[in-house]
């Protein structure tokens, strides 16, 4: 009786350690910033639009919704484009006049 009861505690400690130890250092990957944010969702949106024109000429996607969905998705890379160029100039150092 008091072998299994022993042998459940260790297994389900080390069950425990197993599943919520955290090693003293973690990689986490590289810090994203609004711009890599920004310019992954835009490939994502291209990516969109080329399946959405395979699609279309292969005749699975109905005319009015074909343009319904590539009107949005290319207002939607319009507006990526433009704030991905607002900070690309934010970020850029001003010249200035001499």
């Amino acid at each position: 009786m008091i072998l299994e009861l022993t042998c459940a505690l260790l297994i389900t400690a080390a069950a425990l350690l197993y599943v919520f130890y955290l090693p003293g250092r973690l990689y986490l990957g590289p810090e994203k910033t609004r711009a890599s944010y920004l310019r992954e969702r835009k490939d994502a949106v291209y990516e969109n639009l080329r399946d959405l024109n395979f699609e279309y000429k292969a005749g699975k996607v109905p005319d009015a919704d074909y343009h319904s969905l590539k009107s949005s998705l290319e207002d939607e890379a319009a507006a990526l484009l433009a704030e991905i160029a607002r900070l690309e100039d934010a970020a850029a150092p001003r010249k200035t006049r001499a």
